[in-house]
């Protein structure tokens, strides 16, 4: 009945093939949204699932130590209702008011459809129970009251490969553009930057930084579309040397082909910019 009720609260005139379903939901988490990239303990050596979205700290630097939890439904996300947990993912509010902080990519999961979103939690609900517990995160800067207005609903452009489309995946499911987008003091700075590359990431891999995936020369004009493609499904570059991590190789591996085309054709549209000084 939960469930119902929650469907009910996000009705809109789903295209065919669009309605919220479990299988959707596994697609999208297992595959371009990567959940279990931030939301899985890690090491070393990879993801460790035996304990698959139990939790990680996905980062720590001098302005926060942040802390994914635990979502399966076995943490305490099992007592938030499928509503919710849906605004807690996109508008990043939690039941109890309080502010989801970085780095979960508000801004862009603001920009998740409806349908989309009700997958992700129909999804959520059926994973194996962790009974992994986190501590909460603690920032040293100011985390604002809210993203943005409450959301009333969003709807996904067609799907298909298309620059729209493309844009849809590389921003509100995969986040690309958060990673990819050179950060500054209130977050990425998607207005100036977008693509351009910088962020870095400290992990047990130690430090990466963010590449530039615009069509200037710093970034991917030089790369052929099946070399990104390699590189992006595998982390392995054409040369053969690896890519580090927190990027979602694996997940984005289980991308279908159309999806993955929609990506390059989106990034192949963004305007030149070079890397950041």
């Amino acid at each position: 009945m939960r469930h119902l009720l929650f469907l009910a609260a996000l009705a809109i005139p789903f295209p065919a093939g669009a309605e919220p379903s479990v299988e959707r939901g596994e697609y999208l988490v297992q595959g371009p949204a990567a959940c279990g990239n931030c939301h899985t303990p890690q090491g070393p050596d990879g993801l460790d699932l035996s304990n698959e979205f139990g939790g990680f700290m996905v980062e720590k630097n001098e302005m926060f130590e942040a802390w994914a939890p635990n979502i399966t439904p076995g943490g305490r996300v099992a007592e938030w209702s499928d509503a919710e947990l849906a605004r807690a993912i996109r508008e990043g509010i939690r039941p109890d008011g309080s502010v989801i902080g970085p780095p979960m990519p508000m801004l862009l999961y603001r920009g998740l459809s409806d349908d989309d979103l009700a997958s992700i939690v129909l999804y959520l609900r059926t994973v194996a129970p962790s009974d992994m517990t986190t501590p909460a995160s603690t920032y040293n800067i100011p985390l604002p009251p809210a993203y943005g207005p409450p959301i009333d609903s969003v709807t996904a452009p067609e799907r298909g490969v298309s620059v729209e489309y493309g844009a849809y995946l590389a921003g509100p499911v995969a986040h690309c553009m958060e990673c990819h987008s050179t950060p500054g003091p209130m977050g990425p700075m998607f207005e100036t930057h977008l693509g351009a590359g910088g962020f870095a990431f400290h992990g047990p891999w130690g430090t990466s930084v963010s590449s530039n995936l615009t069509t200037h020369s710093d970034g991917l004009a030089g790369r052929e579309d099946d070399e990104l493609r390699k590189m992006i499904t595998t982390g392995m570059r054409p040369d053969g040397s690896p890519m580090m991590p927190p990027m979602a190789y694996a997940y984005y591996a289980r991308m279908t082909p159309e999806d993955l085309d929609a990506i390059l054709l989106y990034l192949r549209h963004l305007p030149p910019l070079p890397d950041p000084e």
